[in-house]
């Protein structure tokens, strides 16, 4: 007989779906498990334990020292061990590693994260059915959300102990924009590119934007890397995003259904719906958002900074959870089974095939191709701070904060990363100014050292 279907059981209900709720049928749950336990024993592996610890500490170190020279120039003056003491307050806590190794008392152990229903928040998911959190001491209970305002609300009102975010939210929170000014603090990128710009079928023969003038677009927040980009996108081909089309906001699960229903002709909205819509033969993908800009932000993993004062070492717990998801969710060969954990009900609620598609970077684009694009959707963990420099410009652009904005100040409160200028300094060592990479978006290259210059040299904004 099939797990989970029992009719002579008189002490369970007879459901035609798996016994924990979760799965669509109990073969579906055979397979969720079945990618769990490879997941969970690639996790286990001794191989896969030294890399991850590798790669939170040198996520650490690249974020300090964003130039290898001048690491290098450090290392060979202080030596290992003085680097290590200085690298170790990068955050707010002692060495992560250390901590790991030592299994220091946790000061909240219970936490309510909540969550999204999207592919960006997959390190986050993940590490709950594979055990991440339970390693570390904490008990988590990642919460589905319906919303981004409803994120936000839940964080202010102390609902939730952290959250997948979107990249501007903690900015704009901390800053007072359309909230009351509360300080957030973004630990790690949770996901970068991921997102589309997906069309109503009927616009198969408008491709060019330049077409677009009249069309009404969904993203899912006003504070949203996906509003910023469908702005700057439009504005490049000479519409104003306030003026040529509309912009509304919609939440992620809600975004097939209003194409469907004619309410919009399109969006630039997270993944998967912009591979539902394929899947539901009702759109197309115009363009993945990493053609924009390749390796941007979209999702974060944050919480409050009184939370972090408050609980410095359940913070570290929480920190060394996610990357260590991120460290597994990078590598292609976890992808599929991946889709497999994170596609039940209690998480993403979608269907495997669109989820695989979206992980494996093979899917169709909904124009009769099948494209491969293995980084259609990336894990890098690293909150570069010209990242928030970035997206501070285009709150400033389009009118979401008025006034001078010290970009700097802000990123570097905000974007968690260079806490050891003050050990550096006691050492006699000139500290770096911070991680300020620049990066290209659309052929532009976007310096962080001249923000205001950059926000200038557009046509088309409201600043």
């Amino acid at each position: 007989m099939s797990p989970g279907l029992d009719p002579y059981d008189a002490d369970r209900p007879l459901l035609m779906r798996c016994a924990c709720g979760q799965h669509a049928s109990a073969a579906e749950h055979g397979q969720a498990e079945a990618a769990i336990g490879t997941l969970k024993a690639r996790s286990e592996s001794e191989d896969f334990i030294a890399s991850a610890n590798a790669f939170i500490e040198a996520a650490l170190v690249k974020a300090l020292f964003p130039q290898d020279e001048v690491r290098r120039r450090f290392l060979r003056a202080v030596g290992r061990s003085t680097a290590m003491a200085a690298i170790g307050s990068v955050l707010p806590m002692a060495s992560l590693q250390a901590m790991a190794q030592d299994k220091v008392a946790l000061e909240k152990k219970d936490l309510k994260i909540g969550f999204i229903p999207i592919t960006c928040a997959t390190p986050l998911i993940m590490a709950h059915p594979l055990g991440f959190y339970s390693k570390q001491g904490l008990n988590v209970e990642v919460v589905k959300t319906a919303g981004w305002a409803l994120i936000r609300d839940k964080m202010l009102n102390k609902e939730y102990d952290a959250t997948h975010f979107l990249s501007p939210m903690p900015l704009a929170i901390s800053m007072g924009a359309g909230s009351n000014p509360v300080p957030m603090r973004v630990a790690t990128i949770q996901n970068t590119n991921g997102q589309a710009i997906t069309l109503a079928n009927k616009h198969k023969d408008q491709r060019d934007p330049k077409q677009w003038k009249g069309f009404k677009f969904a993203v899912p927040f006003e504070y949203s890397m996906h509003n910023f980009l469908l702005r700057y996108y439009v504005a490049e081909a000479g519409l104003d995003p306030d003026r040529d089309i509309q912009i509304r906001v919609v939440p992620p699960p809600e975004m097939v259904a209003n194409l469907r229903a004619g309410n919009i002709d399109g969006y630039l909205g997270p993944d998967p719906f912009n591979q539902r819509a394929v899947y539901e033969e009702i759109g197309f993908i115009h363009l993945l958002t990493k053609d924009l800009w390749n390796g941007h932000p979209c999702c974060a993993f944050g919480t409050s900074a009184e939370f972090i004062q408050k609980n410095p070492n359940t913070f570290a717990a929480l920190f060394r959870a996610v990357m260590t998801s991120a460290a597994m969710a990078r590598e292609p060969k976890n992808r599929e089974l991946i889709a497999k954990v994170i596609a039940p009900q209690a998480y993403l609620n979608q269907p495997e095939t669109v989820l695989a598609q979206v992980l494996t970077g093979r899917f169709a684009d909904g124009l009769g191709k099948v494209q491969s694009v293995p980084d259609r959707a990336d894990f890098d963990p690293m909150p570069w701070q010209s990242m928030a420099v970035w997206i501070l410009t285009q709150m400033k652009r389009w009118g979401y904060v008025k006034g001078d904005v010290n970009y700097k100040q802000l990123a570097e409160q905000v974007f968690l990363l260079t806490d050891a200028k003050k050990t550096m300094e006691s050492l006699d060592m000139k500290p770096p100014a911070g991680a300020y990479p620049k990066f290209t978006v659309m052929g532009k290259v976007f310096d962080p050292e001249k923000p205001d210059a950059y926000v200038s040299s557009f046509a088309i904004k409201r600043a």
